[in-house]
């Protein structure tokens, strides 16, 4: 166990109450899968750079090490839609066949953002260790038609730090869930990316305004260094 903060961020030292047990922390892992950050993915196909979606994964892989050492809560999402499709809104499908890739369609990588498929899966710089805990999720946020909030409550988490992509959608999303329920939260500018670098440092800005509207930016080096081992 070990206690981290407070942390050197941007718009005050986070957490806001001064230092936070490992105990009640979690690591947030958002969508690291193929389809996102993988040759033949989802982004891929849409024509986006993967080189900008990618470029949080060794930050991320070693703050995941870290965390792991450290026996914090460890929680990976997937964003996905079932085989038969039930749960995909028509105009989230027509969105995606409108910009050449369809979710459900037949891809590189299997079948678009389906469960079960390759792309779907998280690459293995960041996959998941037996025992950790894997949110499916059908929309951007973590909390939208999942456990998540009954996960983090039951293991009595109250402080989150974010890393994933993308930084504008996926990880905005989820953050802005989690400052509505109360959980202290922290989003890692190095750990994050997005298919816009504009859009990735628009992101993090807003986080920052109004003296920090939903919780604070900082990077893996950061909280790495405003951790101290109690054990």
């Amino acid at each position: 166990m070990g206690r981290i903060g407070p942390v050197t961020a941007n718009p005050y030292p986070w957490p806001y109450d001064g230092a936070a047990d490992t105990a009640r922390t979690a690591l947030l892992c958002i969508d690291w899968q193929t389809d996102f950050c993988g040759p033949g993915g989802y982004v891929d196909a849409m024509g986006y750079d993967i080189g900008l979606t990618r470029a949080g994964l060794p930050a991320t892989a070693r703050l995941l090490a870290h965390a792991r050492a450290l026996g914090m809560l460890v929680v990976h999402t997937r964003e996905g839609h079932d085989p038969d499709l039930s749960d995909l809104p028509a105009n989230k499908r027509w969105r995606s066949a409108r910009i050449g890739a369809e979710i459900g369609a037949a891809g590189p990588c299997g079948r678009i953002l389906v469960k079960g498929e390759p792309g779907w899966e998280i690459v293995p710089e960041v996959a998941p260790a037996p025992g950790e805990v894997v949110i499916d999720k059908p929309g951007k946020g973590a909390f939208y038609a999942t456990n998540l909030d009954l996960v983090l409550r039951t293991r009595g988490i109250t402080h989150l730090i974010l890393t994933g992509i993308t930084t504008d959608v996926c990880v905005h999303t989820t953050m802005r869930e989690a400052n509505d329920r109360g959980y202290e939260c922290l989003i890692l500018a190095d750990c994050t990316g997005a298919t816009d670098k504009d859009n990735h440092d628009a992101a993090l800005h807003m986080v920052t305004m109004q003296g920090g509207v939903f919780g604070c930016v900082a990077t893996s080096d950061d909280v790495i260094a405003a951790t101290t081992d109690v054990r």
